[in-house]
């Protein structure tokens, strides 16, 4: 399980936020679970930054279910007033159940009849007994999705599976021919099952885990310098990281850092 915030640019901003794992019987098909819950004061509304991991998610909330796909850039969402979310980071092997053309919906949301769902994880979330009701939340998703998908997983599918890991936890892979040799295909074969399974190209979920990494790094380590973060994530210098950092985060590394370490000038 990876650490909670990863992915999120602002943490210090969040409202309470718990990421949970998936149980066994969706394992192929749940990366994890992840539960933000609000309570904002009357007039005010807090935004919340994301570098999303690379993949599309199925999002329960009170009032219906959602599919989002997978984002190109940096994206925020605007809280208010009183709520709550369930979602499932989905693996590519689920996310043929929702879509043939993840691609299409980049940066997308659209609506999910699945009532049952919403019914069944809005009576879990708003039984109040403590930490228990996310557990049950969790347990009636993966029921619901379980039940949805069926036995049968292909092994493409698992492929994709197996890319999406390897690109999101293996940090020596930072070419498209890297992942390819690691799982012993063609760079072809990655093209086509990233495109049907993910919606995103191998080589821009390559640049989304080196970016969540250099965020993560400089968020945790106010000092940490800038080339040296750029040399260890496999940059080929302080520049480029700079410009990917520009380019889908909105701003430059050394402006970020300033902002989640509160300092007014780059040390």
């Amino acid at each position: 399980m990876e650490r909670s915030f990863k992915g999120i640019l602002y943490p210090a901003r969040l409202p309470t936020f718990h990421r949970l794992p998936a149980p066994d019987p969706v394992a192929e098909l749940i990366q994890w679970f992840w539960m933000p819950e609000w309570n904002i004061e009357p007039g005010r509304t807090s935004r919340q930054h994301l570098i999303a991991h690379p993949g599309s998610n199925l999002v329960v909330e009170l009032d219906g279910v959602v599919f989002s796909g997978p984002t190109t850039r940096a994206s925020h969402r605007d809280l208010t007033g009183h709520g709550w979310a369930v979602g499932a980071l989905l693996r590519p092997a689920a996310v043929s159940l929702f879509t043939d053309d993840p691609f299409s919906l980049c940066d997308m949301e659209v609506a999910v009849v699945a009532e049952d769902l919403r019914r069944s994880v809005s009576e879990a979330m708003t039984t109040y007994d403590g930490d228990a009701r996310r557990g049950r939340a969790v347990n009636a998703f993966a029921r619901w999705l379980a039940c949805f998908a069926g036995p049968a997983v292909s092994e493409e599918s698992l492929l994709a599976n197996r890319l999406m890991d390897v690109i999101g936890s293996d940090g020596s892979v930072v070419r498209v021919e890297d992942a390819a040799s690691a799982l012993a295909v063609s760079q072809r074969t990655l093209q086509r099952v990233a495109k049907k399974y993910i919606g995103l190209s191998p080589a821009a979920m390559i640049r989304r885990r080196r970016l969540q990494d250099a965020a993560d790094r400089i968020r945790l380590d106010a000092s940490a310098d800038l080339a040296a973060v750029a040399a260890e994530l496999g940059y080929a210098d302080h520049a480029h990281l700079t410009n990917d950092f520009r380019r889908y985060l909105g701003l430059p590394p050394s402006t970020y850092r300033r902002v989640v370490s509160g300092r007014h000038h780059d040390g």
